[in-house]
């Protein structure tokens, strides 16, 4: 469970930072910025994944 938290956290201050980026670099490249918007769309819904997978664990 501690295992999932951690990866819980990364996942979420990844999200953070590819978002702030997609936000920087979108200024300048408009297509990279979208690139980075969409990972950093997919590193969130990891995190989502993986905290009802959490919480299914602590029902149980």
């Amino acid at each position: 469970m501690e295992e999932l938290k951690v990866k819980i956290k990364e996942l979420g201050k990844l999200a953070a930072q590819l978002s702030h980026q997609s936000v920087e670099v979108s200024r300048i490249n408009r297509k990279q910025g979208l690139d980075l918007m969409r990972q950093a769309r997919d590193a969130s819904l990891q995190c989502q994944a993986l905290i009802q997978e959490l919480k299914r664990e602590v029902k149980s």
